[in-house]
């Protein structure tokens, strides 16, 4: 049991910097494109792309909540990380910090 928590983990961390990445690229080039530029499929392709990531981070987030047996405010952080930018970043630095990652 103990090594698929350990690959969860790792998983769970990879797929948190893409998701973190994505959202950057969404927020600081993706959109300006759109808005300044007049291109908007920036938009719709880096918007598919984090928001498939977003969505397989917090799924991810609650099989290692389950495998690592995370207390539960360990899932809301998880959750509210994805939400802001270089969220996941911080989370998965606290998460090291924690000795959980």
């Amino acid at each position: 049991m103990q090594k698929s928590a350990g690959k969860a983990s790792g998983l769970f961390r990879t797929i948190g910097y893409a998701e973190g990445i994505s959202l950057l690229l969404l927020l600081g080039i993706a959109m300006p494109l759109k808005y300044l530029a007049g291109y908007p499929l920036a938009v719709k392709y880096t918007g598919w792309a984090h928001g498939l990531l977003f969505v397989a981070y917090l799924a991810l987030a609650l099989w290692v909540k389950e495998q690592d047996n995370w207390p539960f405010k360990y899932l809301i952080y998880a959750f509210l990380a994805a939400f802001f930018p270089f969220g996941t970043f911080l989370f998965d630095k606290w998460l090291k910090k924690q000795g959980n990652a």
